[in-house]
């Protein structure tokens, strides 16, 4: 990151806002060196004019080719931004748009310079409305979707810039998959400087995630949407002003038979001392209106939920309450390690929740010193596979059963299940410390609404770095954590460790899943002993089509694998050698297409959103 003044003043505002530690966490961030620099990056996979004529050619070979009307609201527009805009769609691969230009200017510069431009390149796509003083942003936006013609609506901002490529690869992927009813597009910023248009910051966005859509408007630019869907869901709303396009994508994604993502960047945000990209602080009500919007999506959806505005503008959480008491069953592996696993049910014993029990399952433990940690939490002596019973000091029912055969994950926790009598079971570890008082709460609320299968949590070393937040799948061949070895307190790529948001997969470190579908799935796969159980049911449960999400608001420390130590013998690499294998044959085509959640320009190789070179 360059050091300017002008960046120097966006730094002391950011700091008289947030504090000194938001401060100090942001700007590592800002300085964490780029592995591969955006801007050559961009000017290396920015299409050429050669495949751009290559596109013109290939248009006729579209089995649709509809009428795109590119909606763009203006209000003084600066004549250098209006007309780099214009050339901007005028340049378009594809034939087959309309610019739907709704001019609120009370004067008539914006009208001028327009018609210049049309007589100049003789122009028939662009229509021109000058409207009776400025009706708001909504208003505006809509008077320009009383003028379009065409199938599909896309938004430009006034002083932003579409990518030559954009309708072409939006018209692609609508060909390919005539069933969207929505498609969006990555982004990045463009900036002035002495040497032209900087392109920086660029936002690869995952395929359609709902849990990311409440937690910010990730969506916004380029988003293209079929009119009869804008027309249904009753365009822009003037009570949402500043939000309205989060408002109106909340609604469009929700009325749509299905949402599409053109993983290119395809839009470009322009900066400047007066926009919200630059200058949060500019437009502090858009942030209030974010929320109402979201508080209204939840009552449309008629799922109940408390919204509240997180430090960062524009990042929202929404806490999910809990319907009626339903008992949780926790299930926890466990060999030899007492102190380890008395720390474990220590945090758990101070849980805000108290409907739950805790399930030990002993698995061939051989220090003395564990059983009579077992005895002193079982008053009761057991038979069969039940060591033991007894009762935590909040009234709480503690079993230990015994799993008598070699170690397997996967085994041992579906043998465990099946002495649970909870409506939820969270898998944990016995290397887990709970931080979060209500994380049972927090886990119920998310893992209550119907969308959804599995709620996971944020992880830490115990050095205060990540150890989980969330998993990717292609990541070093297979899958990998997110964010390792980032500190606590800072957030990453786009607040991404910090958000509620989906993936396809979470550890089993830390996660709760109804009881029913666990047991309609038939729980963890056993040929799965040790590594990846995890992710295959993840992925059994994405398949089903459920939600996985990644809970950041429970946190909890986890001193790694404790318990099962390294993989240092020829048997377990031989073990986990075929467990790849596994893996690599079920889940194959998911392998080769890549992650939903995971941009395709994200690197395979590195686990913190850094661009592949």
């Amino acid at each position: 990151m360059k050091i300017t003044p002008y960046r120097i003043k966006k730094g002391i505002r950011y700091f008289k806002h947030y504090g000194p530690k938001a401060f100090w966490n942001r700007l590592l961030d800002k300085m964490e060196p780029e592995d591969v620099p955006y801007g050559p990056w961009y000017e290396k996979n920015r299409a050429g004019e050669q495949e751009l004529a290559h596109q013109t050619s290939l248009e006729k070979e579209f089995s649709s080719c509809p009428l795109i009307s590119i909606v763009v609201p203006c209000y003084k527009t600066k004549e250098a931004y209006l007309t780099e805009m214009l050339h901007s769609v005028r340049c378009q691969s594809y034939s087959r748009w309309q610019l739907c230009l709704a001019d609120a200017t009370p004067s008539e510069q914006v009208k001028e310079q327009v018609e210049a431009f049309v007589r100049e390149y003789k122009e028939e796509r662009i229509c021109y409305q000058h409207l009776n003083g400025n009706l708001g942003i909504a208003q505006n936006l809509n008077a320009g979707i009383e003028m379009a013609e065409g199938e599909w609506l896309g938004f430009l901002d006034h002083d932003d810039l579409l990518a030559p490529e954009a309708l072409y690869e939006m018209v692609s992927l609508m060909n390919q998959q005539p069933e969207l009813e929505a498609v969006y597009s990555d982004e990045d910023q463009v900036e002035e400087t002495k040497y032209g248009l900087e392109h920086q910051n660029p936002h690869f966005k995952p395929d359609f995630s709902l849990d990311l859509l409440r937690s910010n408007n990730y969506i916004t630019h380029f988003f293209c949407v079929k009119r009869k869907i804008a027309e249904k869901v009753g365009g822009f709303r003037p009570e949402f002003n500043g939000a309205q396009d989060y408002d109106f994508i909340l609604r469009c994604t929700e009325a749509a038979e299905k949402v599409g993502h053109v993983p290119r960047v395809l839009y470009h945000w322009r900066v400047h001392s007066n926009s919200t990209a630059d200058n949060p602080l500019s437009k502090l009500y858009a942030y209030e209106a974010g929320q109402h919007a979201l508080e209204e999506h939840l009552k449309r959806m008629g799922q109940p939920g408390e919204v509240s505005q997180l430090v960062h503008f524009g990042f929202y959480r929404i806490k999910y309450p809990v319907s009626g008491t339903p008992m949780v069953s926790i299930l926890i592996p466990n060999k030899d390690q007492k102190d380890t696993l008395r720390q474990c049910i220590q945090s758990i014993v101070k849980s805000t929740w108290k409907n739950y029990e805790i399930i030990i399952i002993e698995n061939n433990s051989q220090e003395p010193e564990t059983f009579q940690y077992y005895s002193q939490l079982c008053q009761h002596k057991g038979e069969g596979k039940i060591y033991g019973t007894g009762t935590l000091p909040g009234g709480q029912s503690v079993k230990v059963v015994v799993w008598d055969s070699g170690f397997n994950y996967s085994a041992i926790n579906n043998f465990g299940a099946s002495y649970a009598e909870g409506e939820y079971f969270v898998l944990l570890n016995n290397d887990i410390q709970i931080i979060t008082l209500d994380w049972l709460e927090e886990l119920l609320g998310n893992c209550q609404r119907p969308e959804v299968g599995i709620v996971g949590a944020r992880l830490y070393y115990p050095d205060n770095t990540i150890q989980h937040a969330g998993i990717v799948v292609g990541i070093d061949g297979i899958a990998a954590n997110m964010f390792p070895g980032l500190r606590r307190g800072q957030e990453g790529y786009y607040h991404k460790a910090a958000i509620q948001l989906n993936y396809s997969a979470v550890t089993a470190a830390c996660l709760m899943v109804p009881r029913r579908l666990y047991q309609e799935l038939h729980g963890l796969e056993e040929q799965l002993a040790v590594a990846f159980n995890d992710l295959d049911f993840c992925l059994r449960v994405c398949q089903k089509g459920y939600l996985v999400v990644y809970d950041p608001f429970v946190e909890a420390y986890h001193y790694e694998s404790k318990s099962r130590g390294k993989e240092d013998t020829k048997e377990k690499v031989h073990r986990f050698g075929e467990e790849i294998e596994f893996i690599r044959t079920r889940w194959i085509d998911l392998l080769k297409k890549g992650d939903p959640y995971y941009n395709p320009n994200f690197s395979l190789k590195k686990c913190n959103y850094a661009l592949k070179p």
